[in-house]
């Protein structure tokens, strides 16, 4: 699985849906300052996704990953409980995704091919935040440290600061009278930057019609079109469980990715997703298979940027761990998952 930690975590700012949490929860005006003693860290978590999915908005969205780099258009609008959007890769291979609302569809136009899924959202903000027990702030601080201009746009920045060390910290800007995020950094343990992404250009309240990106979502005339099912489960359905112990994950969904153009049970691959309400794991189970797995080493770990991944092989299964956390704390989900069946 190809996820950029930060790309993720900007992008689902603007494609999770909430419950009206600001009529039950007393936030501070969209123009108020941030003040470290009136804003706990969940409600201005919460501020962040509300004014994502309250704005329209165009830009540049640049990510950059050790000596890596990529851009992308967006187009973001919203109607109500409606959230569209259109992103545009402008580096490496050609691509453009729409998302309508749990829609995802994916135009790569050099192979005419389509690909169209339904996703739930994860990522910065799953349903953690929805819960009156979040534990988000048992796990990290939240530090005022000024006022920047980024694109352009007066922003404000804070720092959410992890208490331990299974977790990255996160340096976030966003625009002062909005709330948008506008850049963010992943932090190590050393406060060293994993990754940046960053609007180099962005206009707010910009008029994007939905009815346009429709459209052009909907047309997939000279294109084979791919629909990957996924079925929902449970890993215990499955014949799985997680004896490890990761202080803040929680197990968010569990999902069985069937393809169409293979039978049997090695066209099956189970998707596990933990997440602390800021950082997300997937564990990906499938039946190992020597011709496709024997260039991948065991327990070899890799990076890029924020994205760790690391692999394990339990009899004749295959174990991918992917996420936005240290090796240490995947290698305690790959070695904590056993079959119980």
């Amino acid at each position: 699985m190809s996820r950029r930690g930060v790309l993720l975590l900007a992008l689902s700012l603007a494609c999770i849906a909430s419950p009206g949490w600001a009529q039950s929860q007393s936030s501070p005006p969209a123009t108020q300052a941030i003040k470290a003693e009136d804003t706990p860290i969940s409600r201005w978590l919460m501020r962040l996704h509300d004014a994502a999915r309250q704005q329209t908005y165009v830009g540049t969205f640049v990510v950059t990953a050790g000596d890596t780099m990529s851009s992308s258009r967006i187009w973001h609008v919203c109607d109500g409980q409606q959230q569209m959007e259109r992103v545009e890769a402008l580096t490496g291979v050609a691509r453009t995704t729409f998302r309508r609302n749990n829609q995802v569809v994916t135009f790569l136009p050099e192979r005419r091919l389509v690909i169209s899924e339904t996703r739930e959202s994860f990522g910065l903000f799953p349903n953690l935040l929805n819960r009156a027990d979040s534990s988000i702030a048992r796990f990290y601080g939240l530090k005022v440290l000024g006022r920047e201009r980024v694109a352009g746009l007066v922003s404000d920045v804070v720092q959410l600061v992890p208490v331990d060390t299974l977790r990255f910290g996160y340096r976030v800007w966003t625009e002062r009278e909005t709330g948008v995020v506008v850049k963010l950094q992943t932090l190590d343990a050393t406060q060293g930057v994993l990754e940046q992404a960053a609007f180099s250009e962005l206009q707010l309240g910009e008029p994007v019609s939905m009815a346009r990106l429709a459209a052009l979502m909907d047309n997939t005339e000279g294109f084979k079109v791919l629909k990957p099912e996924l079925v929902k489960t449970t890993a215990a359905q499955e014949g799985w469980l997680f004896n490890g112990q990761v202080a803040g994950f929680q197990p968010m969904a569990c999902q069985k990715r069937v393809s169409a153009a293979q039978s049997g049970a090695s066209a099956n691959t189970l998707q596990w997703v933990f997440s602390d309400g800021l950082a997300s794991v997937s564990l990906f189970i499938e039946n190992f298979d020597a011709a496709r797995h024997r260039d991948m080493v065991p327990h070899e770990s890799l990076a890029i940027g924020a994205t760790h991944m690391l692999t394990r092989r339990l009899g004749s299964w295959w174990i991918t761990a992917v996420g936005e956390v240290p090796s240490t704390t995947l290698a305690i989900f790959v070695q904590g998952l056993e079959r119980n069946k």
